[in-house]
């Protein structure tokens, strides 16, 4: 993947001249690294759901879906505090304590000795990566110029499917050796050497590598958030990335259990196979994803977003076959098209949204996408499925996921489609 960041131009560094890349690629590696471990601790919880329904702290399906939900819920409201404190303060240093919060909080799941314990373990999970989401795409924003920042965030996003996949497959594989507890403390306890890692990036001043030097917002604290609720296509871009979150919460917490429960797919390798799949369809959306959007942007601003809905919009009716049809050999193909399709849009948004926003806020506004998307997005949908699931069957539910895909390419093309004013709109 080296070739797909070369340019001739070289990249500025924090005084104006022109350095090596060394510093950029360190940090880009390292936080690609967090992001894939975040993503592992996330996800573990997904490949453990019979096991937990089944062990001594009989989950039912609801409460299953609310440890994803309390996790994220946690997460989207802590994520304004540290995204406010981040466009002020020392980025590493509050990065590296939040992934050190949620690598332990993950390892203590596997301590839990009630349903209410587990949960609290969960909800911490969601502190210490609320650090992460605000600050790691507004630093890689300060290493890159916009003309690479499609491609590094896709580079930065290919973590999320392997990561999502060695969630399925660790929690998996480890949970039908070991049991599920094991599980917890395979996934949680390698993040501490990450975040000695995370105090070695360096943090360069915001906006360093835009093309004209970005003025600090006038609005001090959580006032900036009002201020950047104004920019329109901040906004639209956001609220069709809560609808997209909405589905990827669905799919995330309830894929396995669905295969297993209404495909009839064994207990282990319905995550094992998941993950497989995850793998091959996030790398080849995600970095396409990428490319196509910085070839784009000479010809149009609005080139992420116009990846990212028609990208979307095509991926909804592949995702309702694959989840309506009982043949093997219509639905895996079905879903494999669907996820490379999703997964197109994950580096184009979040390039969008840090390019709508002016640079001395990119943490504030990571900081409200978070807990925006995730407050209309995946905190109902787990629990919402789970509830739907409960009362009438689990493959009723599920498909509230396609419906949100369908609407999150169409916020993303309506958004494409009109003109920007400017940020401060």
């Amino acid at each position: 993947m080296t070739h797909a960041l070369a340019d001739r131009r070289p990249i500025r560094d924090a005084t104006g001249s022109h350095a090596p890349l060394r510093r950029a690629w360190f940090g880009l590696i390292v936080l690609t690294l967090i992001n894939l471990f975040n993503y592992l601790d996330r996800f573990v919880v997904a490949a453990l759901g019979e096991s937990l329904r089944t062990s001594e702290l009989h989950l039912s399906d609801a409460q299953f879906g609310k440890l994803a939900s309390v996790f994220i819920l946690v997460y989207m409201v802590a994520a304004p505090v540290i995204g406010a404190r981040a466009d002020r303060a020392s980025r590493p240093r509050l990065l590296a304590l939040g992934v050190a919060i949620w690598s332990i909080a993950t390892a203590l799941g596997g301590l839990a000795t009630s349903y209410g314990s587990l949960l609290a373990a969960r909800a911490t999970v969601g502190i210490g990566e609320a650090a992460y989401g605000t600050i790691a795409p507004a630093l890689l924003a300060d290493y890159f110029p916009p003309r690479l920042r499609g491609r590094a965030f896709a580079i930065f996003f290919l973590a999320t499917p392997v990561g999502s996949a060695l969630g399925y497959v660790v929690g998996g594989l480890v949970d039908h050796r070991y049991g599920w507890r094991h599980a917890f403390y395979v996934a949680g306890l390698p993040g501490l050497v990450l975040a000695l890692l995370a105090l070695r990036l360096a943090d360069p001043p915001r906006g360093s590598q835009d093309e004209s030097a970005a003025a600090p917002l006038a609005h001090r604290g959580f006032d900036v958030y009002r201020v950047l609720a104004r920019i329109r296509q901040y906004r639209l871009t956001v609220l069709g990335y809560a609808a997209y979150t909405f589905a990827l919460g669905g799919i995330a917490i309830w894929m396995p259990t669905f295969l297993e429960r209404v495909r009839g797919v064994a207990h282990g390798q319905a995550s094992v196979q998941l993950g497989e799949v995850l793998v091959v369809t996030g790398l080849l959306g995600t970095f396409a994803g990428g490319w196509v959007g910085d070839w784009l942007l000479p010809r149009t601003r609005q080139a992420y977003l116009w990846v990212s809905g028609v990208a979307t919009l095509a991926a909804a009716p592949l995702a309702w076959i694959a989840l309506v049809s009982p043949d093997r050999s219509v639905y895996w193909p079905a879903l494999i098209a669907a996820e490379v399709l999703i997964f197109v849009s994950t580096g184009p948004v979040n390039s969008a949204i840090v390019s709508e926003v002016p640079a001395t806020a990119r943490a504030s506004a990571m900081a409200l996408c978070i807990f925006t998307i995730h407050v209309l997005g995946d905190v109902p949908s787990p629990w919402l499925i789970g509830r739907i699931s409960d009362a009438t069957s689990l493959a009723r539910a599920v498909l509230m996921i396609p419906a949100a895909v369908v609407v999150a390419g169409i916020v993303w093309l309506w958004a494409a489609g009109r003109p920007t004013v400017g940020r401060g709109e």
